[in-house]
């Protein structure tokens, strides 16, 4: 992949930053975007000198935005191999406590952005490139609570399976990474909680936390030749507990007061 050109949506959060990195370190040019100057000024004084990032600061539900993105990635570096959208809206309720307000949001950032940003890069990408959503395991399974989380997350499946049909042909990929819950700065207040261990840690076959660095090294397989024909799919990056129903033994053998 080097010398190859990605834009990471969303690159100065915990899932984004590690996406870049894992990247870099591959040989890749990424141009991040965010809504954050400081995030994203921070980030790039961070790599200084690891590798070539280019960022700018943008809301990515804003009409302009695809746009500019696409053009700043072709005017830094010449191309546009990679999309990885990551950048996502993490506002989940009920259906019935779902306002309208909270609805459009989500909407707005996890479907119509992503969907705008796709079809701009159509628009200069080549033969080789790769297109990648970040979603969820919420976008693959009923649960509790998803509301228009799950919806968005479940339909950019739908979009990216369309865009594999559509594209495939002109050898344009499209995938999508399902992860878990992953330990990062906006989750780590509640991950040691017990309501967060008996839904998520005692469900999970595989003993350890989903990292950031497990979701950028599968977007690096993702984006590179050695998957070069992986198309249409939904890849879960998340221990097994999408697939199994895996209850740990101490969970098993609690006592219920």
């Amino acid at each position: 992949m080097q010398g190859k050109v990605a834009v990471v949506t969303g690159a100065a959060g915990g899932i984004g930053e590690a996406i870049v990195r894992v990247l870099g370190a591959k040989g890749l040019k990424v141009l991040g975007t965010g809504r954050s100057v400081q995030k994203l000024q921070a980030l790039n004084d961070a790599l200084a000198g690891t590798m070539d990032f280019e960022f700018i600061a943008i809301d990515a539900t804003a009409d302009e935005a695809p746009r500019a993105i696409v053009d700043v990635a072709v005017e830094k570096f010449g191309r546009l191999d990679v999309l990885v959208n990551n950048a996502g809206s993490f506002n989940f309720g009920p259906v019935d406590q779902t306002s309208d307000a909270m609805l459009d949001e989500v909407l707005g950032i996890s479907l119509r952005a992503p969907f705008r940003l796709c079809r701009e890069a159509l628009r200069v990408m080549e033969e080789g490139s790769a297109i990648l959503f970040i979603g969820s395991t919420w976008g693959l399974y009923g649960t509790p609570g998803g509301g228009a989380y799950s919806a968005v997350k479940a339909g950019q499946i739908g979009l990216m399976q369309t865009m594999a049909a559509e594209y495939g042909p002109r050898g344009i990929r499209s995938n999508y990474i399902a992860p878990t819950v992953v330990r990062t700065e906006m989750t780590t207040a509640f991950w040691e909680l017990d309501f967060f261990r008996r839904t998520n840690h005692e469900l999970t076959p595989l003993q350890r936390d989903c990292t950031a660095a497990d979701i950028g090294n599968m977007v690096a397989f993702l984006a590179s030749d050695e998957a070069g024909f992986v198309n249409g799919q939904t890849i879960a990056v998340d221990g097994g507990i999408s697939t199994t129903r895996y209850v740990s033994p101490a969970a098993i053998g609690a006592v219920r007061q």
